[in-house]
């Protein structure tokens, strides 16, 4: 196919030759097929969540809904979760590319969730190569050779189940045109991979598994399971083939748990708490309210009353419903280099990952394979059974307890944290690379959103620093210069990179209007300079 073979239907993205078999007409049609289907419900559902902004900008405060109490309070369960989901207690998440493919596959956990959103960069070659990597591992078919030192990888004899996250609702695929406007990247990501490998794995007794992210309501899931029941019987699947988890990392979304199983329930495979996006969330619905600024974001843990709150209310939703309730991310990774503060980050996973099983999780995420035995560990002794969907409790969780603002301080040392990470990580997802390791932690998109929306935040409000001093532009300009001063100065080469990110992470936390997504502008950068 070329960019002019179909006359409604236009490719903008370059076709290398082993990239064609997986954008070949029929594969891209279907994609196509979909985008018409449904594009036009995603775009009023973007303008809906706008809507829902300005309320909030105007003081309105969410609550669950009235329209759908009696889905709340009467008895239903979804549907049964298929065998290669019934033991789900550690589940690894990383990008698409072929090396990570392959050892997250063999790393022991249970489930490796492979990642088109926060940790992947967009860029078309990323993309696309992601596709077909996830078709040969299901082929079982994939190896890599790496070309610094020879080392081969293949896939091992018994590997994790695999699950697809797409991009969000709100992002596009600019390299696809359908009737002159580009598609949804979550039907580009999602429409590609089931097309291609839905009837093979329904063929091995399993499915195609997706993970669901930033749904900030019950009408975006319906949206996403009427996608799935027209792909399914697009390729003649039976209902239920699907299965997906949604991952609950906004505020308004955690007040309509219900509603959102409920409207998945055939296709439903639980709900996982997405604590980054989650806090990145609050910042950014409550940004013009002065009584939610947060403190230092290494304070807002999941410990904190509002986080500890929709953690426990997932739970309960869930096992009352009949599904797993997975828990969050530990985006620490192992620091060979120093035995001391390697085993303090393990006691730091290992307190997060005790307090998930005891509370009734029924798994947990990590970003690293050396953490998968941390993990399992703890939920072996705590969970000795394949879930506990059987607890119950935590019930009594109200708006009042989702919504109660973290308190804590702001430091110089948290501002300047924020301001490198920041920086850092943009350039890496610039440069191709979605999910980079810095200060011994696996930072993806949701934490890099974290810190550059609570600088914007901290400007807006005047918060001041635990010393007393008040945080402005002209302060939050200084420090950004001085800490992309440092950068630079050890980038090997690579300093024009970081300057592009620190210019554009200067213009999101001085907007006058807080971007939706940092993405979003990044992405325009990506277009500008890359595959093309």
């Amino acid at each position: 196919m070329t960019a002019t073979s179909h006359p409604d239907i236009r490719v903008l993205g370059s076709i290398a030759p082993a990239h064609r078999s997986i954008l070949r007409l029929e594969a891209i049609t279907f994609v196509a097929e979909l985008e018409r289907r449904f594009g036009p419900r995603r775009r009023e559902l973007l303008a809906r969540r706008r809507e829902v902004q300005q309320r909030l900008d105007a003081g309105w405060r969410p609550d669950f809904l009235g329209e759908t109490q009696s889905i709340r309070t009467s008895d239903w369960q979804v549907a049964t979760p298929p065998a290669d989901l019934v033991s789900r207690r550690v589940e690894i998440t990383g990008p698409v590319s072929r090396k990570m493919v392959i050892n997250a596959l063999n790393s022991g956990a249970d489930v490796f969730m492979a990642d088109f959103e926060d940790a992947t960069s967009p860029t078309w070659t990323n993309l696309v190569d992601g596709q077909l990597n996830l078709h040969d591992a299901v082929r079982r078919q994939i190896d890599f050779t790496s070309e610094d030192n020879g080392k081969r990888y293949e896939l091992a004899a018994n590997p994790a189940t695999l699950v697809v996250r797409p991009r969000g609702w709100h992002l596009d695929e600019r390299h696809v045109l359908v009737d002159g406007q580009p598609i949804s990247g979550s039907l580009f990501d999602f429409g590609l991979y089931f097309f291609h490998n839905a009837e093979a794995l329904h063929a091995r007794d399993t499915g195609p598994y997706f993970y669901l992210p930033k749904l900030e309501s019950h009408l975006e899931a319906r949206l996403w399971n009427d996608v799935f029941v027209a792909a399914q019987e697009m390729l003649d699947l039976p209902v239920g083939t699907i299965r997906a988890t949604v991952l609950i990392e906004t505020v308004l979304a955690a007040f309509e748990m219900d509603e959102i199983l409920w409207e998945l329930r055939d296709h439903s495979a639980g709900l996982n708490c997405g604590r980054w996006d989650y806090i990145f969330s609050f910042i950014k619905l409550f940004r013009n309210d002065a009584s939610c600024v947060l403190p230092d974001r290494g304070t807002v843990t999941m410990a904190s009353h509002f986080l500890r709150s929709y953690s426990r209310l997932l739970i309960s939703t869930c096992h009352r419903r009949g599904i797993h309730a997975m828990g969050g991310m530990a985006a620490q990774i192992p620091i060979k280099a120093d035995a001391e503060a390697n085993e303090q980050a393990l006691a730091k996973v290992r307190a997060d990952k005790t307090r998930e099983a005891t509370d009734g999780h029924d798994g947990t995420w990590v970003a690293h394979p050396g953490l998968v035995g941390v993990a399992r560990e703890v939920f072996d002794e705590h969970m000795p059974q394949a879930h506990q969907i059987h607890r119950n409790g935590h019930r009594d969780v109200s708006a009042v307890d989702l919504l109660r603002v973290p308190e804590g301080e702001i430091t110089e040392a948290g501002l300047r944290h924020n301001l490198e990470v920041g920086v850092r990580y943009v350039a890496a997802w610039l440069g191709g690379n979605g999910c980079v390791p810095i200060h011994h932690l696996m930072e993806d998109a949701a934490t890099a959103e974290i810190s550059r929306t609570q600088v914007w935040q901290w400007i807006r409000h005047g918060a001041r620093l635990s010393d007393g001093r008040r945080i402005d532009r002209s302060m939050c300009e200084r420090v950004l210069d001085e800490e992309l001063q440092k950068i630079c100065a050890s980038a090997n080469g690579t300093a024009a990179l970081f300057t592009t990110a620190g210019q554009l992470f200067r213009e999101l936390i001085t907007a006058p209007d807080l971007a939706e997504f940092l993405t979003l502008p990044a992405y325009e950068r990506i277009l500008e300079t890359r595959d093309h």
